[in-house]
């Protein structure tokens, strides 16, 4: 009786760490849709400088995801790492505003990047604590659905505000004052809803036992994929690009993030069930598609078509990789294992945005998604070497017993 009270107080817990994610994602894509249209029309900045300022960035910021992860671990506490994650950015986005050159909007966005840094590994080591091994699929899928409708709410807010504010010269800089007001509620809830807690899975393991093998191997193939995944702000480049408007492009995006919403839950309990790497490769095959299709397009209405596919990318990859994680890492050493997973693929950033910015700038733009969709395919076949080669995890790991 106690133990099913347990879990479905968990299982709340994960509820209430997503509605962090849905804020959070209404206060990120209110700006993230506009943002590189901002640095490269307002500010005046290249395609190579944003490539290389956002991959900066996010790199730079993503060693705090290692401390995080690290002192979570030490302290066996997670939400004061979440609350200072989160009040960076409430400092960070709304000042953007008032910057105009590109030292102060590196520096404020290197400050955003600490921020992220800061709470995710604390907060995938929470699900993870919040779950078993049974549903941590589907625990992170319905993490990843809240996170991504607030990146639905998000833009369809700002096509609200670009339609009010259509002739106001000042426009993006209220825009981004707006951002604040999402993260104020994200604090409230954290403080007021989100508690501490400890997995029941625990494993007999040394006090400093090292990571398993099978973990680096799949951090790696991650790592070569993501050399290829240069950032989101090159997608919407390329709408541009194509010719979508100013106005629609919030929509677009809010259509991506719906199909990645809706899809989250459904696929990342199909990981349950099928196994997390099976559905990786399905997420990867989709963005491998996504970015011919970048690559190839001429018309509007495909960058639309290609927008909500790109969605499918998402839902089978971010939860689920996560996921898999933890079902190869024992439990008292996840936010370790997520510090150095979510820091590894950050620093990679620097490399795959500035080369997609370079690619842009010295070949054309389709050039861009062919490296992208060419390396993603290097990396599936790799990772099905891995599913039939790689040492197996632990059993205890991934089917816990059960009292």
């Amino acid at each position: 009786m106690k133990a099913n009270m347990m879990k479905k107080k968990n299982l709340g817990n994960v509820f209430y760490i997503g509605l962090l994610s849905f804020f959070g994602g209404i206060s990120q894509d209110i700006f993230v849709p506009i943002l590189p249209l901002y640095l490269a029309n307002v500010i005046g900045l290249d395609k190579a400088f944003i490539g290389l300022s956002e991959g900066l960035v996010t790199s730079s910021a993503s060693i705090f995801k290692i401390v995080a992860g690290f002192l979570t671990d030490k302290f066996g506490k997670k939400k004061p790492f979440i609350f200072l994650g989160y009040f960076f950015s409430l400092v960070a986005r709304p000042l953007l505003a008032l910057a105009t050159s590109s030292a102060a909007i590196l520096g404020l966005r290197f400050i955003d990047g600490v921020g992220k840094g800061m709470k995710d590994s604390p907060k995938d080591a929470l699900i993870a604590d919040s779950t078993e091994a049974t549903n941590r699929g589907k625990g992170f899928g319905v993490a990843r659905m809240l996170d991504t409708f607030g990146s639905v709410v998000g833009p369809l807010i700002l096509f609200g505000l670009l339609y009010v504010l259509k002739d106001n010269p000042s426009k993006y800089h209220i825009i981004l004052i707006a951002t604040a007001l999402p993260l104020l509620v994200t604090l409230v809830v954290l403080h007021t809803k989100v508690r501490e807690t400890a997995s029941e899975e625990k494993a007999a393991v040394p006090v400093h036992q090292a990571l398993p093998r099978r973990f680096y191997l799949f951090l790696g193939i991650m790592l070569l994929f993501s050399l290829g995944n240069s950032s989101d702000v090159f997608l919407i480049l390329r709408a541009q690009n194509i010719g979508v408007t100013l106005l629609a492009i919030p929509l677009v995006y809010a259509l991506f993030n719906f199909v990645y919403a809706a899809a989250s839950v459904p696929l990342g309990s199909l990981s349950d069930k099928i196994g997390r790497e099976k559905v990786i490769m399905l997420g990867w095959l989709a963005y491998a598609l996504s970015y011919f299709g970048f690559a190839l397009a001429n018309a509007g209405y495909q960058i639309w078509l290609l927008f909500a596919f790109y969605g499918l990318y998402y839902a089978t990859t971010e939860g689920v990789a996560k996921a898999f994680v933890a079902d190869m890492v024992s439990p008292d050493y996840r936010g370790r294992a997520y510090g150095i997973y979510n820091t590894a693929l950050g620093l990679v950033t620097l490399p795959a945005s500035f080369i997609a910015g370079l690619l842009w700038d010295r070949v054309n733009p389709a050039a861009t998604f062919f490296f992208g969709a060419t390396l993603s395919l290097f990396a599936l076949v790799l990772l099905l070497f891995f599913v039939f080669f790689a040492p197996k995890p632990n059993q205890h790991l991934i089917n816990p017993s059960k009292s």
